[in-house]
């Protein structure tokens, strides 16, 4: 199982890791990357289940089925854009961003509605860094820079998360996703998405237990932080993303084709 070393993905998987949640007849070996690198594996085939970008999705609908189970989606919230200098996205004009990872959900949300701003790739880990040493002008901050950006002193130009949800009826924001490779077989894919909601329920069932340990992955933030930031994106629509999250996916695809960023995806199946 590929994810994200983040507190949120170590909270999901707590399940496995404790032992709490078994797939029959498997053996559970965590693979920690970060996720511009699980989209890059998924698109080789390279890993059973793992998280990937939203975004990265259309690349890899030949080898994976999306699980309705595990997905990272904001309800209001999401990526942001922070600037030292700057106060308003429209004095980025001719400036450069850093943005996360080419296949990254918040770069192609930066793509559809900043497009015309320069941008370049940046470890989502030193981004603040960069905006803070005047490496570039602005910075697209995802994981927990969406809740300690303002300790450093920066200004807030975009949340993207606050836009989406008002452009699209509220409807929670496609971030990440797990998904299964279609060559374990249907009912296989079900019985490890079944497992994925047994390890998420153990988690919440036992947050003195489950929160320290996603917390080894915590970056700068105490546990109480720690907390607010894991429940923010391990949440209902994870357990189950139903009919909204189905609805967030098709609006996200649609918005990234007619932009000719991302390949049309036409129809695609929630296990």
């Amino acid at each position: 199982m590929g994810h994200s070393p983040d507190p949120d993905d170590a909270f999901m998987f707590y399940g496995f890791a404790s032992g709490k949640a078994v797939i029959d007849g498997y053996e559970i070996d965590h693979v920690l990357d970060d996720i511009q690198s699980l989209n890059m594996r998924a698109m080789q085939g390279e890993l059973p289940i793992t998280a990937i970008s939203a975004h990265a999705y259309p690349y890899v609908a030949d080898k994976y089925w999306i699980m309705k189970t595990g997905a990272s989606m904001g309800e209001g919230y999401g990526p942001i854009i922070v600037s030292k200098k700057y106060k308003t996205i429209e004095e980025l004009e001719g400036k450069t961003i850093a943005q996360p990872g080419k296949l990254t959900t918040a770069n192609l949300l930066l793509q559809v509605w900043y497009g015309h701003i320069k941008s370049v790739e940046v470890p989502f880990d030193k981004i603040i860094d960069a905006v803070l040493n005047d490496e570039v002008d602005a910075g697209l901050l995802i994981h927990e820079g969406q809740l300690t950006w303002q300790d450093y002193g920066l200004n807030k130009l975009a949340d993207f998360g606050e836009r989406w949800r008002d452009e699209s009826d509220g409807l929670p924001l496609p971030l990440g996703l797990d998904c299964v490779r279609k060559d374990v077989g249907h009912d296989m894919a079900v019985k490890m998405r079944e497992a994925l909601q047994v390890s998420i329920k153990a988690a919440y069932d036992m947050p003195q237990e489950s929160v320290p340990y996603a917390m080894q992955w915590g970056r700068g933030i105490d546990n109480d932080l720690g907390e607010r930031f894991v429940k923010m994106y391990v949440n209902d629509v994870t357990y189950d993303m139903g009919e909204r999250g189905r609805k967030a996916l098709e609006r996200l695809f649609a918005l990234g084709a007619e932009k000719s960023i991302i390949p049309p995806v036409t129809n695609f199946e929630l296990i």
